[in-house]
């Protein structure tokens, strides 16, 4: 059984995939070729943006996102630190302070009275200028944006939409661009939409940013030729993997719809026995990267599925502020208290648009036989 099954996929895009890619090595533009700009185009279409950018990985896109958007040293930017530790790596990269803030302890995004407190924190402080927020949108749901935004805009903090995780995902039909200034993407093979290699986009709905981020990914170079404008980034998307992602796009709707049946029969196999389900906020459409439970014994519940065949993960049993790069680095004052609890509790089972009912009742037999044995 496969945790993320890509085979079944690759499959019913084969025909498509093999027509595409005799295009690239037809034409040879293997950087930025014309799969590039359409792929862009499709991709700004499908979740309301103006503007679709892409890049050579999700950091990227992040960082060409914060750089767009004039952050740099002296900056705070507050983000959570229950994600994987690219959100903050990629303010620290360019020299800005990472500030971090806890959880919604139902949806595991960012908590709007955190950000609040902590917004405060930095002002009071005085050793940091608030400038931006990053929001993750974790595990596949969209965060909860129009309660965060007014928290930030009355802090004057830029807005940037980390949809590594996300993209896909709506709120009341609307994806976070509509929102945010600047929403990113990450195009790793395990994201419910994802190429095979590395690969980011950042959408907009300004030009301005649009006008840097195109500067930025291409070492900052002028509409002049041979004149560089800004020091930049080498982040381009290569031609192949946007055919890839051509040939995904026009299945992802299906697939989203078939993520969410798949979620709706775990959730209805697997509430009781002191499982914590996923929470799913009204008028949101997940893109469910992950379908993440809460246990009392996460590891204990993990080697018994191990034993049986059955894949899990752990997301994130360290959270970023307690690993040794982020450790010096500011918190919430008042402390990260939903993310210490979700990091002792979580585990993420097998989940994409192709887990046949077999596997979803040989998953859920096995942990109800867990909880039956009293293992934990």
């Amino acid at each position: 059984m496969d945790f993320i099954d890509l085979k079944t996929q690759q499959a019913r895009i084969k025909p498509e995939l093999d027509r595409r890619f005799a295009e690239v090595l037809a034409h040879g533009q293997y950087i930025l070729g014309p799969e590039v700009k359409a792929l862009e185009t499709d991709l700004a279409a499908f979740c309301g943006a103006k503007f679709g950018l892409g890049c050579a990985n999700g950091t990227d896109a992040l960082i060409l996102s914060l750089r767009a958007l004039g952050v740099g040293p002296g900056d705070a930017v507050f983000c959570p630190s229950f994600t994987y530790c690219a959100t903050a790596e990629s303010i620290a990269l360019i020299g800005a302070h990472p500030v971090f803030v806890d959880i919604d302890r139902k949806t595991y995004n960012l908590c709007p009275v955190s950000l609040e407190r902590t917004i405060a924190q930095i002002k009071a402080d005085g050793l940091y200028t608030p400038k931006a927020v990053i929001i993750v949108d974790l595990f596949g749901q969209c965060a909860d944006y129009p309660t965060l935004m007014p928290i930030a805009r009355k802090a004057g903090l830029k807005v940037i939409s980390d949809a590594a995780q996300g993209f896909g995902s709506t709120l009341n039909g609307h994806h976070p661009v509509h929102w945010a200034d600047a929403m990113t993407a990450s195009f790793f093979p395990a994201k419910p939409l994802g190429c095979y290699g590395d690969g980011g986009a950042v959408f907009t709905n300004s030009p301005e940013i649009a006008a840097q981020i195109e500067s930025l990914r291409f070492h900052g170079r002028d509409s002049v030729p041979n004149n560089h404008l800004q020091v930049g980034l080498n982040s381009r998307l290569d031609s192949l993997q946007a055919a890839v992602l051509q040939c995904k796009l026009g299945i992802f709707p299906d697939e989203i719809k078939a993520r969410n049946r798949i979620a709706k029969t775990y959730s209805e196999a697997l509430t009781g026995n002191g499982i914590k389900t996923p929470h799913i906020m009204n008028g949101v459409i997940s893109t469910w990267a992950q379908y993440t439970i809460e246990v009392d014994a996460p590891d204990l519940l993990s080697k018994h599925l191990r034993d049986k065949g059955i894949p899990s993960a752990r997301y994130y049993p360290r959270p970023t502020h307690l690993q040794t790069a982020y450790e010096n680095f500011t918190c919430d004052a008042a402390g990260l208290k939903s993310t210490d609890i979700c990091m002792e509790r979580v585990i993420s089972l097998p989940m994409h648009a192709y887990l046949s009912m077999e596997d979803q009742n040989i998953i859920a037999h096995a942990i109800a036989d867990f909880f039956k044995s009293g293992i934990s």
